[in-house]
């Protein structure tokens, strides 16, 4: 495998220094350049304030910077045709859009989780659901993170529950709330269920259940290194790819 330059945007943040150790170890991948506001010159790589000032040549971005950031990161891969793996979440819809506008001239990779176990789950879900479904089994999705976190429910567990709406009847909807209600579930509903505490870092569970039995299918996080670990095999991946929109389900393809 080639080599594969990186330039780490967000550097200095958690994920941008979980990500540069990572690559450290990795001997097809290597981090040529940093972006971030603020730097005390300890990577071992030259860290720029701004893209535009970055002139070192690269395979691939990987981006854990700031929503703000965005807009600059979109016209720079534009110009440049430098593929990315955009990890920053918070996105506006407007920005969402910019993305898949540049993404008919430059490879981009977005993903709502970037990690391995998760993205494999996707499909295990959509294989289980058209079976539990049909049968009559109910579907709920709980998640959990810790107590810093600020949006509800998860970005995960929604795209958890729109990759078995997928390959479900178009009458499936989400149930965030059943405070209000005073009536039987509605056969047709996938609840989801956030809960928020400590330090957990991610947990998901989707529970199908049936008349007499349960099947849960559940995966956590114990540490954000799953989701750095991810955007690092999703950098390889995408390094040389041509223009279009990708996700975590192309890496996990070119795996098999």
């Amino acid at each position: 495998m080639n080599m594969t330059r990186i330039i780490m945007h967000g550097c200095n943040g958690h994920m941008g220094q979980v990500i540069t150790g990572i690559v450290a170890n990795d001997a097809n991948a290597q981090i040529v350049a940093g972006i971030d506001l603020r730097d005390d010159g300890h990577n071992s790589y030259p860290v720029f304030a701004s893209l535009e000032e970055c002139n070192v040549e690269a395979d691939v971005i990987i981006d854990f910077a700031s929503a703000k950031a965005e807009d600059t990161l979109v016209d720079y891969i534009k110009k440049t045709k430098i593929p990315a793996v955009i990890c920053t979440t918070g996105l506006s819809d407007g920005q969402i859009a910019s993305i898949n506008e540049a993404s008919k001239s430059v490879a981009i990779l977005r993903s709502a989780n970037m990690s391995l176990g998760i993205n494999t789950l996707f499909k295990l879900l959509q294989d289980a659901a058209k079976v539990f479904a049909s049968a009559g089994f109910d579907i709920e999705i709980v998640e959990k993170h810790h107590n810093q976190k600020l949006d509800a429910p998860s970005g995960t567990a929604l795209a958890l529950a729109d990759s078995m709406k997928e390959v479900l009847d178009d009458d499936y909807f989400y149930r965030y709330d059943r405070s209000q209600l005073r009536q039987k579930r509605d056969p047709k509903e996938i609840g989801i269920s956030a809960v928020r505490g400590g330090t957990i870092v991610g947990e998901h569970e989707v529970i199908f259940a049936g008349e007499d039995e349960v099947i849960e299918f559940k995966h956590t996080a114990h540490s954000k290194a799953v989701f750095a670990k991810g955007a690092v095999e999703a950098a390889k991946f995408l390094a040389g790819k041509p223009a279009g929109m990708y996700d975590m389900r192309d890496v996990i393809a070119a795996k098999n």
